[in-house]
């Protein structure tokens, strides 16, 4: 369907308050991890909180933390009218334990009422967790090519929720002093702004291909993994913008510290990747600001941004690659353009 291009960036995470401030951290390998006042497997839970919204909780909390990463994401536009945008805004998936009810409905109308304005009639929310954000690029480029000339993809999450983290102990997905193999919970906001290719002589990061898949042997299945899902998402992704191996020089993805993410990570790099590399970085925000759910691909997509906009970034082309919790599973391949006379 053609490029897209990714004009700018906010977010609110665990370790920084801006897109700069988080992506700073995260490259200089600081964590925003803290005990909480939460306690399973023996001790208090480490946890990633948004500092402003300690007093804050349910649909409120989220709202706050969406205005946040919009403003700051428009300011870089200077954009101050949003009725002409359409928001695409992606939440927890409904069946996770501990989702504030009506959140969808909610939480779209609050934040069209923080701005004072009505959104866009293509506005809507996607209630698919981390893969969410994956179906809505899909949609924004879809209105773009259609003639919009901006859209706004919006992720907001939270797993510090008391009913949220009981029922993830239950299956052993936290990380704690008695279990090695989870999570730490965050919670997050992540906004970017979309819109057609500029000129050929203007740099820009273009979204070049996206890819969705299904995965027959998801977590906690019982199923043989061999990551059909991803590896079908990603050779997706590659056919839908016309790419190549070689036009992919790091990854970027939502491994959140449990085996089975990294698992799945690899298998689909072997099944995919066929060419000898002296490296290949995988870079996982999860790191630094714990697992943010929704919030996940807005911010690796800030992420991209910021590495190829202060030059450390590994190469121009970068793979985005995210699994739900059930069998959803998408990709996305970025591309920066520098100028054309470099």
């Amino acid at each position: 369907m053609g490029a897209i291009a990714i004009y700018s960036s906010g977010m609110v995470t665990g370790i920084g308050e801006s897109s700069a401030a988080s992506c700073a951290a995260m490259r200089a390998g600081l964590s925003g991890f803290a005990e909480t006042s939460f306690e399973f497997g023996g001790g208090p839970l480490l946890g990633a909180s948004v500092a402003f919204t300690s007093e804050l909780e349910g649909r409120e909390k989220l709202r706050v933390m969406a205005h946040a990463a919009i403003c700051e994401c428009l300011a870089a536009e200077e954009i101050v009218e949003l009725s002409t945008i359409p928001l695409l805004l992606c939440v927890a998936e409904g069946s996770r334990p501990g989702r504030c009810e009506g959140l969808e409905d909610a939480l779209l109308s609050g934040i069209a009422q923080e701005w004072g304005e009505q959104w866009h009639a293509d506005s809507r929310v996607y209630a698919s967790g981390r893969v969410g954000a994956i179906q809505a690029l899909a949609e924004a480029r879809r209105l773009i090519t259609a003639g919009a000339s901006r859209c706004l993809v919006v992720g907001v999450d939270s797993y510090l929720v008391a009913d949220t983290l009981v029922a993830f102990d239950g299956k052993h997905r936290l990380l704690t002093d008695e279990n090695a193999n989870g999570f730490i919970p965050g919670e997050a906001a992540g906004a970017v702004l979309l819109g057609p290719v500029k000129r050929q002589d203007e740099p820009q990061l273009m979204c070049l291909g996206i890819g969705m898949g299904t995965e027959p042997a998801p977590l906690n299945s019982g199923e043989p993994l061999r990551a059909d899902g991803l590896v079908h998402a990603i050779k997706a992704s590659f056919e839908d913008g016309n790419c190549r191996e070689a036009d992919v020089d790091f990854r970027l993805t939502d491994n959140n510290g449990e085996a089975y993410g990294f698992k799945e990570s690899a298998l689909a790099a072997t099944r995919v990747f066929r060419q000898q590399r002296e490296a290949f970085d995988l870079w996982h925000p999860a790191d630094s600001i714990g697992e943010v759910g929704a919030a996940v691909v807005p911010i690796l997509l800030g992420m991209m941004l910021a590495a190829v906009s202060k030059d450390y970034a590994p190469g121009p082309g970068v793979l985005c690659h995210v699994s739900g919790d059930d069998e959803q599973r998408g990709a996305v391949i970025l591309r920066h353009r520098k100028w054309s006379n470099d």
